[in-house]
């Protein structure tokens, strides 16, 4: 038994930099185990005293630690990075409930046993804290999911493996129903990059000054609001505050979705009745349908075998991922190319870094997840590491974007086209705020004004908003043209700055389906 002792050393050869990768073994059977290397790499020995060390000529690095490195299945990483797309529908789902409830056309396809049902809804009544009894409505939606959702469902059974463990976990610390991780599906599909129309953002949908309050911040690089456990510590937070007002977990889950103050505004309509059900149609219309689709997915979660919803099989949890502190600024790319992690998995799993990109503050520590035998090779080799992320950053011809904090005080030009309300939604501020910041006493801009801003939301600088928007020449125009796999998710990463919705808008998509050699525009330009 011959012990691979792993060394990374840095050099200059040649007038480059590189990486000294590993001992060579004193026995010629393990010297076979130079397949460290692919066959078109380049190696150079480097007599070092009684040592050999293997360099790569093409700057390329790879570390090895742990040979049986746990990798993700390719269809299981797929699932988990195409369900991103899922968000819209569920938003669209639960803004619908009230239409779908009504609406009992097709219904009849779906054989359900309404006897059958109550039985089953009685059942999770008498094991959890919320108020289920059966109801024709409650019916409607959990039809309509079978009928319309059961892909959408069978798809939040297979990412809710990775995903639920962690939720449990944090639930169980704070003495909060475990039942409340079906919240995440209705809130965000269990996309930690949602985001809602009016801005609310990750697994648990925070609103940017909710999740202030419970420490959640934004930069240009990072949203922790997107961040998997600290935005479910926070919600577990939320949550606990909500039902020590309500005392009644349906009414905690409305004020989750309206806020508290529109449930207390429902009561008093209602003349002062304190049941989800009896105050139901005195919340707004999201609400209304927000519980009964939080009920209906968690009676198919616990009902899926009796329905035919059948799961992929997960390899492995969250918890089967592991964290390290980074200690200087490194990118998703960086990474991948010295553990051998492909970046959609690092995207995947530190969903927060909003540019692919760990900024490093020293007062604040930003941490990398990664696979939990992959984490030996970045910890065993952290020094050297760093000591190759620094000296490729300095070879950049463009540096990285400025770490920008949405609390930072701007100064912005009107421009043509520019009005209060634009220029709010843009910054996550208010109409008033701005009209306070600038002692403005009407809704009137003239364009060249200079207003004070106190964005709540990352922001581009004025120079990139011009740049941005010159009318770009013929030459300038570009397309992507869809791969097999492609989805508008995965494409939208590609390119900075671009949306789903820029995506839908400019090519006039309404669906979720690509055709694989599809050329989509990039920009809202005429082809």
């Amino acid at each position: 038994m011959y012990t691979l002792r792993h060394q990374l050393l840095t050099c200059f050869l040649l007038g480059g930099f590189h990486f000294m990768l590993a001992q060579a073994p004193a026995n010629p059977e393990m010297a076979k185990g130079r397949d460290l290397m692919t066959d078109r790499d380049t190696l150079l020995d480097k007599g070092q005293g009684d040592s050999t060390f293997w360099i790569r000529a093409d700057k390329k690095v790879v570390l090895k630690d742990h040979p049986d490195a746990a990798r993700y299945d390719s269809l299981w990483l797929s699932e988990l990075y195409q369900n991103a797309e899922l968000s819209s529908q569920i938003f669209e789902e639960v803004n619908l409930l009230e239409e779908i409830m009504a609406d009992t056309t097709g219904l009849e396809s779906i054989v359900l046993d309404t006897e059958l049902l109550k039985e089953r809804l009685q059942a999770l009544d008498q094991k959890t804290p919320f108020n289920i009894s059966y109801n024709p409505s409650l019916e409607s939606v959990i039809k309509s999911f079978l009928i319309r959702k059961k892909d959408l469902m069978e798809r939040m059974l297979t990412a809710s493996q990775f995903y639920f463990p962690l939720f449990e976990q944090e639930l169980d610390k704070h003495n909060i129903p475990l039942e409340i991780k079906y919240l995440a599906i209705i809130e965000s599909a269990l996309n930690p990059r949602a985001k809602s129309r009016v801005g609310a953002t990750g697994l648990w949908q925070f609103m940017y000054g909710t999740g202030k309050m419970y420490g959640l911040d934004v930069s240009s690089y990072v949203d922790e609001r997107s961040d998997p456990v600290k935005s479910t510590i926070a919600a577990c937070q939320y949550l606990s505050k909500l039902y020590d007002i309500f005392g009644d977990w349906d009414l905690a889950l409305a004020a989750y979705n309206s806020g508290p103050g529109n449930v207390n505004k429902a009561i008093r309509r209602s003349g002062g009745y304190t049941n989800y059900w009896n105050i139901r149609r005195n919340l707004p219309r999201e609400t209304a349908g927000y519980v009964p689709a939080f009920l209906a997915t968690m009676y198919l979660f616990e009902y899926a075998e009796e329905h035919g919803l059948k799961a992929v099989e997960a390899p492995r949890p969250y918890f089967e991922t592991d964290t390290v502190h980074v200690k200087r600024l490194i990118t998703f790319e960086q990474i991948s190319k010295l553990v051998d992690v492909s970046v959609e998995e690092l995207t995947v799993l530190n969903p927060s870094y909003k540019l692919n990109i760990i900024p490093y503050i020293p007062e604040k520590k930003y941490t990398l997840r990664l696979p939990k035998r992959e984490i030996g090779k970045f910890v065993a080799n952290e020094d050297s590491i760093y000591a190759y992320v620094e000296e490729e950053l300095k070879s950049k011809e463009t540096p990285l974007p400025q770490l920008v904090k949405a609390e930072d005080r701007i100064r912005y030009r009107v421009r043509s086209g520019d009005y209060l309300g634009k220029i709010a939604e843009q910054y996550g501020v208010r109409v008033s705020q701005i009209k306070e910041w600038n002692g403005l006493r009407s809704n009137t801009l003239r364009i060249g004004d200079r207003l004070t801003i106190y964005p709540r939301k990352p922001y581009v600088s004025a120079e990139a908003q011009q740049e941005s928007d010159k009318p770009l020449n013929n030459s300038e125009i570009k397309f992507h043209t869809v791969k097999e796999g492609d989805s508008l998710w995965t494409i939208s990463q590609k390119y900075p700055g671009i949306t789903i919705e820029n995506l839908r808008e400019w090519n006039g998509i309404r669906g979720n389906k690509l055709l694989p050699g599809t050329k989509l525009k990039l920009c809202a330009c005429s082809s």
